[in-house]
């Protein structure tokens, strides 16, 4: 199983690290919500911890659950600017379907 980073996203999660004063990494995870299923969660991993999976690229750590897994195996993460929208972004080949507004996707 793997997740690439590019190296925009990477910098980002090397920056956020800094801003929040500590951590491993970035964590990211899934959470069922809206009109397709699940969407993504983006936050600070203050550990990796048991039964989690560490993806390391351009000096920056990813860190991804056991449930998460299985869904994002195979993205890549990016991170994207348009105009004032800043944002993380999962090209995710395991995706079949997406909402509308693009938050929300299935598998």
């Amino acid at each position: 199983m793997a997740i690439q980073l590019t190296e925009t996203a990477a910098k980002q999660i090397r920056d956020s690290i800094v801003a929040k004063r500590g951590g491993v990494g970035l964590r990211l995870g899934i959470k069922k919500v809206g009109c397709s299923g699940f969407a993504y969660t983006f936050d600070v991993a203050r550990e990796v911890a048991e039964g989690d999976h560490l993806f390391e690229a351009h000096d920056a750590k990813l860190v991804v659950d056991a449930v998460a897994l299985p869904i994002v195996d195979g993205s890549t993460l990016d991170f994207v600017r348009d105009g004032f929208k800043q944002i993380f972004r999962v090209e995710n080949p395991n995706v079949k379907n997406q909402c509308g507004c693009g938050e929300s996707f299935s598998v």
